[in-house]
């Protein structure tokens, strides 16, 4: 290995340590996505240190990134935000993998990448509404009725809902809710304490 292949390595787990951990783990909490986006920039980075030392033309870089850009995350519990950081995760791994012999102009692609990433998802400007979905034990056939039975439950002041699934045989309907967050509105009203029957799936708090 090379003193600039070493360098570069050392750069990629660095940004990548301030990726996966300090901006997402340490406001998401989701282990899961934290080895993802780990193993995918740990992937990556390698395979673009193995092409540019074997001369390959940096248009495979573009390819690479393009083939992995494809792949469809299908999991209903990866939000668009987290998509967000999978591209970042995925952009980090190339530009110090193709950048190895540039460490000085990685190193300040990886900045901004990372820079951009702390704003845009900086609970000032990003926590104010809040996702999540859940089984209710009951249907509504009015939107009006769900959206207002939603703030009982939540507390909160609904912003959006999208129907998933409807049960009529054991009367339940699954949701995704988008609400205002703590920080952002008062209650409407308490929470009604056991007032969902169904566990939370997924979603950002």
């Amino acid at each position: 290995m090379t003193p600039s292949v070493l360098l570069a390595l050392t750069a990629d787990l660095a940004a990548i340590t301030v990726l996966a951990y300090v901006l997402y783990y340490r406001r998401h909490r989701r282990t899961d996505l934290l080895f993802a986006y780990a193993a995918l920039n740990a992937g990556v980075f390698a395979v673009c240190v193995l092409l540019m030392n074997h001369r390959v033309e940096l248009a495979v870089g573009f390819g690479l990134f393009g083939v992995l850009s494809i792949i469809r995350l299908r999991s209903g519990e990866i939000t668009q935000r987290e998509v967000g950081y999978y591209f970042i995760a995925l952009a980090l791994g190339l530009v110090n993998g193709i950048g190895a012999t540039r460490p000085l102009t990685a190193a300040l692609i990886s900045a901004v990448l990372l820079a951009a990433m702390y704003l845009a998802d900086h609970p000032r400007l990003a926590g104010r509404a809040e996702r999540r979905t859940m089984v209710l034990d009951t249907v509504h056939r009015d939107d009006g009725a769900l959206r207002a039975d939603l703030e009982r439950r939540l507390g909160r002041r609904v912003l959006q809902v999208i129907v998933n699934e409807v049960d009529y045989v054991r009367d339940t309907m699954t949701v995704d809710v988008r609400f205002r967050g703590a920080a952002d509105d008062r209650p409407l009203r308490p929470a009604a304490p056991g007032a969902a029957l169904g566990a939370l799936l997924g979603g950002r708090r």
